[in-house]
This record gives structure tokens, C-alpha cells and sequence, in this order.
């Protein structure tokens, strides 16, 4: 039916308007589903049958309104303006509750039982990694678990055991073992807010961690099929590390094949301190090298081929992108697969197959791409260092190369490369080192100085030497890439030993509360995404900066105000921590190192546990130590033997005890913390209002019923 002459036109009948908010919005697709995964893990827990269901409505809900939206608007109930907020919030909605779900869900998929208490005896199964402690131990993972008296459905799905015995014959990969082990379930945070290993270690389905003392005996020959692949990468790794030598050939050894059993915890350490630690961690930068050598290779060999009148008018730069992809993915393998290896590849692949498809390689809709695969594969990577890392270091890389493109022809060719590099090294740096300082409590003050040493040491000699040191071996002429490749890595520890000994190398920085990083990332991100010139600028995107930008200020300033808790006390009880003018001051100079070393770093002290223990604060003997504490209140650490006995008399008004023993104590009247209340609550955190302890306790088990 057409509209009477003169009558008013109805929306049905109206030209779409364009909507700004249209353009670019596959970059809110990742950013909407690791809120959801935030969300989920800000409380995380085992979903229950109403929780998903409600879960399903709010998706089928806010799809059924997405979809609807522009139909309501186009019969003239709603002006298209409505329309598009009511079509666009309802997709938000949903992808936040579908990451929530995706948490939920990958959770629930790699549930495996949990060991609950101490177990010593035989440990048998199958070793499926060996790897290094940062004790500098070796360490082996186990599946297929037996331990004596357990039925199958409460024995853990995997348990890692460390070899106290540092010449201890290590067993093949895919090989059936047993030794007598020491277990215990995975250790809780050591203070409230801290690093939840038990979390780390459920998504890993590693259900319980310990050492072992005795030599490691066969039971069965070492598996076929993939588990020969994976011995053929050790040994590919043992080969690398016996040509090279040294701590150079244990780095070119990461470096080709991800497994770092060869690295010292002192070159660990050292290349911390220099920030040089993420190149022998295989990621983006090892991954984009190598994949960009081979295709810039390729390309080269099919221009010369259609120099020479062969196959001109194809997409050959399509054939060097193919092989560009196969390489990477033969250097996942090779490199064992790891998640941080994963991510990276799957990043690389989107870039390699944006080039196949005839897009942009190197864009935000790529970027995003391959954050929503890593985020539906595994959601739990939202939380770790090396997914925030990364994609900020290549977001703030995407941003700056349009700036860069501007000035680069004002510099002579000769020049372009090395402004290049320190441009991109300190874009890069810029961006990852606010989330390094939240997450390891440290910054690298001469990072930047190392990288621009390091780095390109990294990618002309290197990479290109390991690539075509593979290809080499196959006809047994490795050596020399190999040579060249030790070259690189002997540089590259001389370059972090140098930048690690300047003075004033590290910098200790205090652990932030723990809506800061969310805040500033998620801040960041909204800056960027909703960031146009004015005049192109509409108003949700206007108020989407604000808020983008108000949340970054936001976290520094709840950053440089925050406060370290007063008293720390151990989940075990094992040790007690009380702040002091010259910094945290422990009951005690041995026992719980673990747990104090997590303190001191994030207190941002980079001094040791004795240095601590010597500080004034602590008085009495070595059994029952006992601090002031403010308006008059006594702080009390009783252990050893009979610690339940004294605690009697040590329980007065005023007083907080924490003791090794459970005393016999109906009514205490101090506040107490024994080991059957340390085990309702972990770790816990105390502070004085107004002369009244507040105690916060850490995160107890989440995903398991309690």
C-alpha cells in the first residue's frame, strides 16, 4: 500500500541513515568475550543447571532482541537511532554472557580430581613433559596416574613431581614410570589477592605437585605414534644444545624447539633483569620472525621465477604465504605446542591467511580474529601475562605504524631500519611494561636498550640460521647454521649479563590491588577502539573515550595510593609478616620460602628472607615470637612442638596468634588463627581501623564443592 499524497513518510519508507557506530565493530567481539571471561573468574566456580540456564536465557533473550530490532524500526514502533543502540547493546550482552559461558564451560571440561591431602608412596604414570624449576630442579609431569590406595576417580588426572637429585637419568617422553613421591595438593595464594596457583593448576588438570628423592624406574617401553614425535623434538633439542654448548646452546635449544630444561635459573634471572626473558620464551616475536623470513625468502624465489617469464599474472605472493603458514605450523610442533606457541600461531596464521583471502595482514579485524579463536579455545588465557603482553605490544604496533609511514620517507634508507626498530621497540615497550610491573612486581629500567641490542641480532642471525639449520639437517649439513645461530645466542647472553649488571637495572614495584590491571587494560581498549577525529566523533563514542580514558586514570591513581596489608599471615601458618618503616619484617629466618618470597616481591622488596627476619620488630625466642602491634595490640607466632599447649596463655584480649598446633581453646579470647581455621580461610591479610583488626582471607578452592 503506498502513502496517501501529503501524509507524513513512516520509517518503513525512510532511507537508512549511515550509523558511525556500524563501521569497525568486529574489534568489540574479543573485548566483549574476555568481560565475560573476567567476570567468571573475578568469582570462579563450577557452573550449576540454573546458572546455565539463566546463562541461556540472557543469550537467547538478547539474540532474539538483536535480531528483532531493525524489524521494530522499520514498521515505525522505533526511530532507527533506538533501533541501532537496542540492536548493538543487546550483541554486547550476549557476548558477555557467552563468555561467561566459555569460562564456565572450559572449567567444567577439564575438571580432574584433586589430591586433598599429603601422599607418600609410590607415584606411577606416564611422563608426558620434563621441564626445569625455578629452584633450578628438574621437574617431570606424570598422566595415567596410580598412587597406591586411591580409587581412579579421586587420583589426579596429572602430577609433577621435582627431582631433588640433580643427575638423575631422565625417562623419554610417552614412557611408563615409577617412583616414591612426596604430594600435596597445589598450593593455595600466599596472600589474599595474590597469584592462585590452584586455579593455574586446574586448567592445566594437574592435580598434584610434590618431589621425589629416588632414582625413576621404568615399568614399560616408552609409547609410539605422537609420543615418537615428541622424543624426536627432545632430541632434536639435545642435539642444538650439544653442538652450540653452554647456556648459548640451551637458549638456541628454547628458541627451536620451546624446551628450556636447558636454561639455568641464573640466566633465567639474568634475563629478567635485562627484559630480555620473552625471547626465549617462543611467542609472537619468534613466531612472526620465522614466518616472515620464509615468506619474504618465497617471495623473493617467485619474483625471480616471473622475472624469468614463469607463471606471470598468478598470485605467487600467495604460494610464499602458503608456505609461510606450513613453516609456522612445523615450527609449532616442533616447539611442542605450548600455549603461549599456540597463540602466537594462531595469530600468525590469521596474518598469513588475511594475505590468501586478499585482506589486510597486519589490521585490528585480524588482531581480533585471532583473539576470539585463542579466547574460544582457551578463555583462560585472558588472565595470563603473555595474552595481555602480546596483544598490546601488536595493538599499540598497529597504531603506531600510521604515524610512522608519515616520517619514515624523511629518513635516508640506510637509516630506516634501525629508526624502525627503536621506534617499535619502545612503542612495544611503552605498551607491555604497565602490565609486566602489575604482574611480576618488576621493570627492566634498561630494556629498551637491551631489545635494541638483542633483537636484531634475533632476526638476521638467529631465526633465519635456525630455519635453514632445518632444512640442512636433513641432509646432515646443520653445522654451520648452527654455528651461526650460536653466534646470535652468545650475543644475546653478553648483551642481558651486561644490561643486567648496569646499576639500577631493576626496579621493584609494589603489587597492584586487583581491579587495576583489569581497569587499565579494559580502559585502554576502550580509548583506542572509540578514539575518531571530532568531527567523526558521535556521542557514545564520545562518552566511550571518556570512560576509556577516566578508567586508566583511575587505575594509576588507585595504583600509586594503594597500601600493603600490615600482617600477612601464611596459609599454613608457617610464617607471619609484619610491615614496618624499613619494609616487611618475618617471624621467622627459614621455613615458608616460598610464601615470603611472594611477599617481598609484592611488597615491591627486593631484599631476602633473612635480611627480613633481621629487621626490628619481632622479639622472643625462636619458637614464640611475639611483635607490638597499634593500640596495644600484640602480634603473637607460636611453632614447634607443644605450640598448642602454649598458646593457653598466649590467647589474651588484644592479641592475634597464629599457632602451629590447634590449642584446646572453647571460647579464645584472642583473635586466633590455628591450622583448622588457616585451612577454612588460606592466607590472610590484616589491617587496624580505629584500633579494630579488618582481616580479609584469601581465595579459598573455587571450583570445588567445599
Amino acid at each position: 500500500m503506498l502513502p496517501q499524497q501529503g501524509a507524513a513518510p513512516t520509517n518503513a519508507f525512510r532511507p537508512r541513515p549511515a550509523a558511525a557506530a556500524r563501521a569497525g565493530l568486529f574489534p568489540w567481539v574479543p573485548v566483549l568475550l574476555s568481560m565475560g571471561i573476567a567476570l567468571w573468574f573475578w568469582r570462579p566456580a563450577l557452573l550449576g543447571a540454573g546458572q546455565w540456564v539463566a546463562l541461556a536465557i540472557v543469550v537467547a533473550v538478547s539474540l532474539a532482541l538483536a535480531l528483532s530490532a531493525h524489524r521494530i524500526a522499520a514498521r515505525g514502533r522505533i526511530g532507527w537511532p533506538m533501533a541501532d543502540a537496542l540492536h548493538l547493546g543487546a550483541l554486547a550482552v550476549m557476548l558477555v554472557a557467552l563468555g561467561v559461558g566459555l569460562a564456565g564451560w572450559r572449567a567444567a571440561h577439564v575438571a580432574a580430581p584433586v589430591l586433598e591431602w599429603r601422599y607418600y608412596g609410590p607415584v606411577e604414570g606416564r611422563v608426558t613433559e620434563i621441564d626445569r624449576s625455578s629452584r633450578d630442579r628438574m621437574r617431570v609431569t606424570l598422566d595415567q596416574v596410580i598412587l597406591r590406595d586411591l580409587s581412579p576417580d579421586r587420583t589426579p588426572a596429572k602430577v609433577r613431581l621435582s627431582l631433588m637429585d640433580p643427575k638423575a637419568d631422565l625417562p623419554p617422553l610417552g614412557q611408563r614410570v615409577m617412583l616414591t613421591g612426596h604430594l600435596g595438593p597445589p598450593s593455595p595464594p600466599a596472600a589474599p589477592g595474590s597469584f592462585d596457583f590452584r586455579t593455574y593448576a586446574w586448567f592445566q588438570q594437574l592435580g598434584a605437585v610434590g618431589y621425589s628423592r629416588t632414582p625413576i624406574m621404568a615399568v614399560a617401553q616408552p609409547a609410539g605414534g605422537i609420543w615418537w614425535l615428541h622424543r624426536a623434538r627432545l632430541k632434536v633439542s639435545a642435539a642444538i644444545r650439544d653442538r652450540i654448548g653452554g647456556q648459548a646452546g640451551g637458549v638456541a635449544s628454547a628458541l627451536m624447539t620451546g624446551d628450556r630444561s636447558g636454561i639455568s635459573e641464573q640466566t633465567n634471572e639474568v634475563m629478567r633483569a635485562s627484559n630480555l626473558y620473552h625471547i626465549i620464551s617462543i611467542s609472537g616475536l619468534h613466531m612472526g620472525m620465522l614466518a616472515g623470513f620464509v615468506y619474504s625468502g618465497l617471495r623473493l624465489l617467485t619474483v625471480a621465477v616471473q622475472g624469468a617469464g614463469i607463471g606471470l599474472g598468478r598470485p605467487l605472493h600467495k604460494w610464499a604465504a602458503g608456505g609461510a603458514l606450513a613453516a609456522a605450523a612445523a615450527y609449532l610442533w616442533l616447539s611442542g605446542g605450548g600455549v603461549a606457541t599456540e597463540r602466537a600461531f594462531v595469530m600468525v596464521a590469521v596474518m598469513l591467511g588475511a594475505i590468501l583471502a586478499d585482506r589486510r595482514a597486519i589490521s585490528f579485524r585480524s588482531v581480533a580474529l585471532a583473539g576470539t579463536v585463542i579466547l574460544i579455545l582457551t578463555p583462560e588465557a585472558v588472565t595470563g601475562a603473555g595474552f595481555q603482553m602480546s596483544f598490546a605490544a601488536t595493538i599499540a604496533l598497529i597504531i603506531s605504524y600510521g604515524p610512522w609511514s608519515r616520517i619514515a620517507p624523511w629518513f635516508p634508507w640506510w637509516i630506516k631500519p634501525v629508526a624502525m626498530l627503536v621506534v617499535s621497540s619502545l612503542v612495544a615497550a611503552l605498551a607491555t611494561s604497565p602490565i609486566a610491573a602489575a604482574h611480576f612486581n618488576r621493570m627492566a629500567q634498561y630494556g629498551l636498550l637491551a631489545n635494541l641490542l638483542a633483537v636484531p641480532v634475533m632476526g638476521t642471525l638467529v631465526m633465519p640460521a635456525g630455519v635453514i639449520g632445518a632444512v640442512l639437517a636433513l641432509v646432515g649439513a646443520e653445522a654451520p647454521a648452527l654455528w651461526v645461530m650460536g653466534i646470535g645466542t652468545k650475543w644475546m647472553l653478553l648483551v642481558a649479563e651486561y644490561v643486567a649488571g648496569l646499576g639500577g637495572s631493576v626496579m621493584a614495584v609494589a603489587k597492584p590491588p586487583a581491579a587495576v590491571i583489569p581497569m587499565m587494560e579494559f580502559g585502554a581498549v576502550l580509548t583506542i577502539l572509540c578514539w575518531r577525529d571530532k568531527a567523526h566523533r558521535n556521542m557514545a563514542q564520545t562518552c566511550g573515550l571518556a570512560v576509556g580514558m577516566a578508567m586508566m586514570v583511575a587505575s594509576a591513581a588507585i595504583w600509586a595510593t594503594a597500601h600493603r596489608p600490615l600482617i600477612l599471615i601464611a596459609p599454613e601458618g608457617e610464617a607471619v609478616g609484619l610491615m614496618t618503616d624499613q619494609g616487611r619484617a618475618v617471624s621467622k629466618p627459614k621455613g615458608g620460602a616460598f610464601v615470603i618470597s611472594s611477599w617481598l616481591q609484592e611488597d615491591g622488596d627486593m631484599d631476602t628472607q633473612e635480611t627480613s627476619a633481621a629487621r626490628p620488630a619481632w622479639q622472643g625466642d625462636k619458637r614464640d615470637r611475639w611483635a607490638a602491634l597499634p593500640d596495644g595490640w600484640q602480634l603473637w607466632h607460636l611453632t614447634g612442638k607443644g605450640s598448642g599447649d602454649r598458646a593457653r596463655d598466649a590467647c589474651e584480649p588484644k592479641r592475634i596468634v597464629v599457632v602451629a598446633e590447634k590449642p584446646d581453646l572453647k571460647r579464645p579470647a584472642c583473635l586466633l588463627f590455628d591450622p583448622a581455621s588457616l585451612r577454612r580461610t588460606g592466607a590472610v591479610a590484616i589491617d587496624f581501623s580505629q584500633g579494630t583488626p579488618l582481616w580479609r582471607q584469601g581465595k579459598m578452592d573455587p571450583l570445588r564443592p567445599q
